[in-house]
């Protein structure tokens, strides 16, 4: 069926945003686990810089997704 065609590239994208942000995040955590661990009288100024670096690297996935999802209802 040829309808289903240009859904792929979209999906493809879509999963690449997705897996993308999963590893980012996963890395910042460890990093900020691992930085807390070593210092521990800083842990909250670690904590508070990695929730913010999460909010914005989950932010730039759902922008990702959305311009997938966009190009896909433009026909792209």
């Amino acid at each position: 069926d040829g309808s289903a065609q240009p859904l792929v590239p979209n999906a493809v994208g879509i999963g690449m945003v997705v897996l993308g942000a999963g590893l980012g995040i996963a890395k910042l955590a460890s990093s900020a686990l691992e930085s807390m661990a070593r210092q521990p009288e800083i842990a909250a100024t670690i904590q508070t810089a990695m929730i913010i670096a999460a909010a914005l690297i989950e932010g730039l996935s759902f922008f990702g997704v959305f311009a997938c999802w966009a190009s896909q209802m433009l026909g792209g």
